[in-house]
């Protein structure tokens, strides 16, 4: 087993660089790529950052040199020979060759592209700019570097013995979570760790953990390239990025009311009935589910993201009952914010009333609250997300208006087109 503690003290990025790999990347972006390649890759569309834990100063804490080594490896990183073996040939939720021989051709040949990068009242403003398909694959190292580079950051000054205290502490808060887990009937988990993880090696070793913590219950990774190394399910489906593109393509309210559900009709047809989970609450969860057409609740699941996970969840079984389907048959996954007391809540109100399942992220990968002064160490809320498609804004309202992006003005008429009514904020931790 690594030690994490020594090659934390050596860092030096020539020789360990945070992203190692194109397969440093959360599964869904390679999925969500695939539909984007064959249906939108013309789209001209900018990503960029947002540090919504303002009061941390990135900028003061990131040295900029630093930053742009990090982001200049990983332009320089291709997809190697294995690792596009993994791909064409393995097998994804059951089915073989879920890549097309066509993407597969696109993704051997991809580079990444340009990046602006600039400095803002002590924040970092980061930006992507170019076809879809190429900036959408920045998002997961873009939030992966900064977060790593800040814990290198606060790290910096401590010894080895300092260290190796840390890391143990760390190690142990893990393990007493994974134990709490396993008493937990049922419990089916993934590692969604990746964006806002404290470092890659942290990540691999907690993976490493759940595995031999839980067993069977630990469903896999949504970590590509550790899928790989450590022979777990990469999981993953799709996120939000997806029908905001579609609806800030579309020219007139009607066409935007619809985009979300073309988003799932292109979905299906390019995944042939597979992956088939919701993710509703881009323009809130409530108005989805009233109007979507017939065809949806015949889908396996539902993603509950940004509602309270209780409310979402019941309102996800009314809705199934309503439209004729059994619940116990049903997979809701919880993924926000997740920590081992509000998946304990979660299990205890839903076990047994439906399937279920966790994507655990930042509080798996970077937990290290309290470890050090003035919580230095502690997880912060940062985001890549796209900001226009084809020059238009995009926007996301959320059922967490805490969450929501965009223009102010395009804000509200997004929610007069999807009928959004009042919303209660609740505080976003990571």
């Amino acid at each position: 087993m690594v030690d994490i503690a020594t090659r934390v003290y050596n860092h030096t990025w020539k020789i360990d660089p945070i992203v190692r790999s194109v397969l440093d990347t959360d599964f869904y972006k390679l999925l969500m790529a695939q539909t984007i390649f064959r249906r939108h890759r013309d789209v001209q569309v900018t990503f960029g950052i947002q540090n919504r834990t303002t009061r941390i100063r990135l900028a003061d804490i990131i040295d900029a040199g630093e930053l742009r080594e990090q982001l200049d490896h990983v332009r320089s990183l291709t997809l190697t020979r294995g690792e596009s073996t993994w791909l064409r040939g393995n097998t994804f939720y059951g089915k073989r060759q879920m890549f097309s021989p066509e993407f597969m051709d696109w993704l051997e040949g991809f580079r990444f592209p340009d990046y602006l990068l600039e400095k803002q009242d002590g924040q970092y403003v980061l930006t992507f700019h170019g076809p879809w398909i190429e900036t959408t694959m920045w998002e997961i190292p873009a939030l992966a570097i900064l977060n790593e580079l800040r814990s290198r950051g606060i790290l910096k000054g401590m010894g080895k013995f300092e260290l190796q205290v840390l890391y143990a502490r760390a190690m142990t808060r893990v393990w007493e979570k994974i134990e709490q887990l396993k008493a937990l009937p049922g419990m089916s988990i993934s590692d969604f760790g990746t964006r806002r993880r404290h470092g890659f090696l942290w990540q691999d070793w907690c993976v490493q953990a759940m595995i031999e913590g839980l067993g069977s219950s630990f469903l896999g990774t949504s970590n590509c390239l550790i899928a790989l190394r450590r022979e777990v399910e990469a999981v993953g489906t799709n996120a939000h990025e997806l029908p905001m593109v579609y609806t800030a393509l579309t020219d007139t309210e009607a066409d935007m009311a619809q985009a979300p559900y073309r988003v799932l009709a292109d979905w299906q047809e390019d995944y042939e009935g597979n992956l088939r989970i919701i993710l509703p609450d881009t323009y809130g969860t409530t108005n989805f589910l009233k109007n979507a057409p017939d065809w949806i609740p015949f889908w396996t699941g539902i993603r509950i993201d940004s509602k309270d996970p209780i409310i979402g969840g019941e309102e996800a079984i009314a809705w199934w009952r309503s439209r004729g389907q059994d619940p116990t048959e049903k997979l809701a996954i919880f993924s926000d914010g997740l920590d081992v007391d509000v998946i304990q809540r979660i299990h205890k109100h839903f076990h047994g009333r439906m399937r279920i399942g966790y994507g655990w992220g930042t509080l798996l990968t970077n937990d290290f609250r309290g470890f050090v002064p003035d919580g230095g160490l502690d997880p912060i809320s940062i985001v890549c997300k796209v900001i226009s498609a084809d020059g238009r804004p995009t926007v996301k309202i959320s059922d967490n208006p805490t969450k929501a992006l965009g223009p102010k003005a395009e804000i509200e008429r997004y929610k007069r087109v999807f009928h959004v009514g009042a919303q209660s904020a609740q505080p976003v931790l990571v």
